[in-house]
């Protein structure tokens, strides 16, 4: 597979605005551990973030590009990686893929959620 290139959107337009307006988003929160399951099409990529805290992810099945700090790597499901505190990170399917984000938090409110992991570290 060829190198994607930051500048251009080959597999489709990056989710602006509500990010998760094409994607299907499940809350699970158990124990000061909070997963979000999130169903991903092919043709848009979850936009890029950062944390204040090391974190967990887990493709469960299919095929997308983790790109970290600019470094991109194709993975396959299922994979288990470590996202360290203050990395920009995005996800790029390939297929149509399941994604688990795992953070520990207090916060159980998914109105809240997002607030509370990414806050000020948006972007």
């Amino acid at each position: 597979m060829s190198e994607q290139t930051q500048a251009g959107p080959v597999l489709g337009p990056q989710i602006v605005g509500d990010p998760y307006r094409h994607l299907t988003v499940r809350h699970h929160f158990i124990g000061g551990i909070y997963t979000k399951e999130m169903h991903m099409p092919v043709g848009y990529w979850f936009a890029q973030h950062r944390h204040s805290f090391d974190h967990q992810s887990v493709l469960v099945s299919g095929r997308a590009i983790l790109e970290v700090d600019g470094e991109r790597t194709e993975l396959e499901g299922p994979a288990i990686v470590n996202v360290k505190a203050k990395k920009a990170h995005t996800i790029i399917p390939l297929t149509p893929v399941v994604w688990l984000c795992q953070h520990v938090t207090s916060c159980t409110d998914p109105e809240d959620i997002d607030a509370e992991i990414i806050g000020q570290e948006g972007a």
